[in-house]
């Protein structure tokens, strides 16, 4: 996806702050409040905690900001129609396989903040799809750290494009890795195909190697993760999907219907194909009955 730059309303501009604490001015050399352009630009420049709370407190943002105070979406389409439908594939058959679990989150395109300065630089992060286990079983906006006691995303999967694999293959590895701790972390070419995916080693991202079939396995989901082509949404193409260990694929609601009205019609034809066997015995049976006589009993 693209690059997520948002702003917020309420973050766009800070003019001078006569009612900031003293203190806090002078601890900082301060004579107005910070302009964007001189706050920190990425996770890597970290403002330090006391001048993000004096700020966030002069802009009225709750400290920690709520979902209410937090950009969900920088507007930005994602990078093609094909990364849309290919992220809806991952949702949907995963919501799918899931749907009696209580105790997992599924998103997808949506901000993940860590960290209540995120909403000060202006500079976020939204997963292409990420899962989240062992939480309430909610819709949200975004996924504020802060109020999940702390649950970050198991599972994230990025969808790479010309423009965005370099920093997801780097900046965001890391981000992901250090930061956010995440687990599993998986990367799929729509285009090209290509795939990959690393797992939590001693806080180190290690890469995971294909299985014989050429999946990868994610032990978070016991589910693998493989290259499959298809039609989904009506586009044939190389598309990423679930499967189950055994190598089921993990269907669409479209691909079930299909089967159930293929299973319908197979015990339409099985109940037909009954009816006309017995009505060939009863057949059988008028006939010896009337050479015969009644069966005996």
């Amino acid at each position: 996806m693209q690059e997520a730059r948002a702003t917020h309303p309420a973050l766009i501009s800070v003019p001078t702050n006569p009612f900031l604490p003293e203190a806090i001015m002078r601890q900082y050399g301060l004579t107005k409040l910070p302009t964007q352009d001189e706050l920190p630009s990425s996770y890597e420049e970290p403002l330090d905690p006391a001048m993000a709370e004096a700020l966030m407190r002069y802009q009225g943002v709750s400290i920690p900001p709520t979902q209410d105070e937090l950009p969900y979406s920088d507007g930005e389409p994602m990078e093609s129609n094909y990364h849309v439908l290919q992220m809806y594939l991952l949702i949907e058959t995963l919501k799918l396989h899931w749907k009696h679990r209580k105790d997992v989150f599924i998103g997808g395109n949506m901000f993940v903040y860590f960290s209540p300065t995120q909403s000060l630089t202006h500079d976020y992060r939204g997963p292409d799809f990420f899962i989240v286990k062992g939480v309430e079983h909610r819709e949200r906006d975004s996924w504020l750290v802060w109020e999940e006691d702390g649950k970050t995303p198991d599972v994230v999967i990025e969808l790479l494009s010309a423009s965005t694999a370099k920093k997801d293959r780097e900046e965001k590895k890391l981000i992901y890795q250090n930061n956010l701790r995440v687990p599993e972390y998986f990367l799929f070419d729509p285009r090209k195909g290509d795939f990959e995916g690393y797992a939590l080693n001693g806080g180190i991202y290690e890469p995971l190697h294909p299985d014989e079939r050429g999946r990868l396995i994610s032990q978070q989901c016991q589910l693998a993760l493989t290259r499959w082509k298809g039609v989904y949404s009506e586009e044939y193409s190389q598309w990423l999907r679930w499967e189950t260990l055994s190598g089921e694929p993990l269907p669409t609601a479209e691909e079930t219907a299909g089967f159930v009205k293929e299973r319908n019609v197979e015990l339409e034809a099985k109940v037909e194909l009954e009816k006309e066997r017995t009505a060939e015995l009863e057949a059988l049976l008028a006939q010896y009955r009337e050479k015969f006589g009644a069966l005996p009993e």
